[in-house]
């Protein structure tokens, strides 16, 4: 099973507190899989929206492939995710509460079909994020400190 990861969503930590995460299906156009492999997603502004029985990825960005010319693609069209239902209904339920929104945090080929993990998130507030970057830099200088201790 091989895994290679195309896009990741790199603030999606940075901004919101990750409660649960999927692993769901794209259905693509012909030339977007294509622009996939490539490597040209962009997921830094997506979400996911949920309504009644699918669950729908919106604003991510997959450049058009130059050489499918006439037959490309709309680079931000909304992109139908391939869930089971109780799937999403879970989702469903965790996004009708205040503050909770549905985030993608990777994309990635998976023996050779292109894959999504999407989170169910909850959005930090400035303090927290400070917190979390004072820990991260005192866990770094007590690395730091160690190497030198050896």
């Amino acid at each position: 099973m091989s895994v290679k990861v195309v896009a990741r969503n790199r603030k999606a930590k940075h901004d919101y507190f990750l409660l649960d995460t999927f692993e769901a299906g794209i259905s693509l156009h012909g030339s977007e899989i294509k622009s996939i492999r490539a490597g040209q997603v962009s997921l830094k502004e997506a979400y996911v929206r949920v309504d009644g029985e699918e669950a729908w990825l919106v604003n991510a960005h997959v450049s058009p492939y130059d050489p499918a010319s006439r037959q490309n693609h709309d680079p931000i069209r909304e992109r139908r995710l391939l869930l089971h239902k109780r799937e999403i209904y879970k989702l469903w339920d965790e996004v009708r509460m205040k503050g909770v929104t549905i985030i993608p945090t990777q994309m990635y080929l998976k023996d050779g079909r292109a894959k999504i993990e999407i989170a169910i998130a909850k959005g930090k507030k400035n303090y927290d994020k400070r917190r979390e970057i004072a820990k991260r830099d005192l866990q770094r200088d007590l690395d730091r400190y160690q190497r030198r201790e050896r």
